[in-house]
């Protein structure tokens, strides 16, 4: 695909980043500001998402905020409908947002279960609901990608492998994350031959919010990952799971 236009229209390719306005969902809003994108920054709160937007414009990138919240219909929905009017399309959508919750809170034998409804909500639910509704628009584009945030410990083949370090018990973040991943292979099955191409991030142990800003990689390093899923070239993989090195096990 490439990464500064749409043959159709030769106009800049456009993204949608969910959760872009901080950690690894800015970092993967400015790689592809970077390369020439338009970049929508879709987020809750309009101070963040905004700081985030000048940001972005003053190191040089194309961007503009879509207020998102992936857990409420009419949110995503005016969020198509902004996206349409500036662009007239989606080429390429990042299912970034998530949430989780600190241990001990996410041991199977403790789990709140409105807590486990709430991630449910956000990193499953909310990938549903926005990336159908933003599939008529990812149809208009010549080279449409969507790539799904997941995790390596959403791998059943890591977690159930002998010595596999992925931090611990995880009964309601990490389900979530095995969830999507195999809703991800179900979207690739039923867009096969469409030319969308759907896949699954792993960003590794990145230093964010999320893990109270534990792990050892940078936000830059945990988002390029996506940004290179999210310019695949057309004849490119689908329906996987990939981290920097590679190819993950589901």
């Amino acid at each position: 695909m490439s990464e500064l236009t749409n043959e159709k229209t030769s106009e800049k390719t456009v993204a949608l980043v969910t959760g872009a306005n901080k950690g690894i969902g800015y970092e993967i809003a400015a790689g592809l500001g970077a390369r020439g994108f338009r970049v929508g920054v879709g987020a809750r709160e309009e101070r963040r998402r905004e700081d985030a937007v000048a940001k972005l414009r003053a190191a040089g990138a194309d961007a503009f905020g879509v207020p998102l919240d992936v857990t409420d219909d009419e949110s995503v929905a005016a969020a198509a409908r902004l996206i349409e009017e500036r662009a007239g399309r989606l080429d390429v959508l990042v299912n970034n947002a998530g949430i989780a919750v600190p241990p001990p809170r996410d041991l199977p034998s403790t789990l709140d279960l409105d807590e486990v409804r709430r991630l449910l909500e956000t990193n499953v639910l909310g990938v549903i609901r926005v990336t159908n509704t933003m599939l008529p628009l990812l149809r208009r584009s010549e080279h449409p990608r969507v790539v799904n945030q997941s995790s390596h410990v959403g791998s059943l083949t890591l977690q159930t492998t002998p010595g596999s370090d992925l931090g611990g018990v995880s009964a309601a973040y990490a389900p979530t994350k095995t969830y999507l991943n195999a809703v991800t292979v179900q979207y690739a099955k039923e867009l096969s031959g469409t030319g969308i191409l759907i896949n699954n991030a792993c960003p590794g142990y990145v230093a964010t919010d999320l893990n109270a800003f534990s792990g050892f990689l940078s936000p830059e390093q945990g988002a390029a990952v996506a940004v290179r899923l999210a310019t695949l070239p057309d004849d490119g993989p689908t329906g996987q799971l990939f981290d920097e090195n590679g190819v993950v096990a589901w």
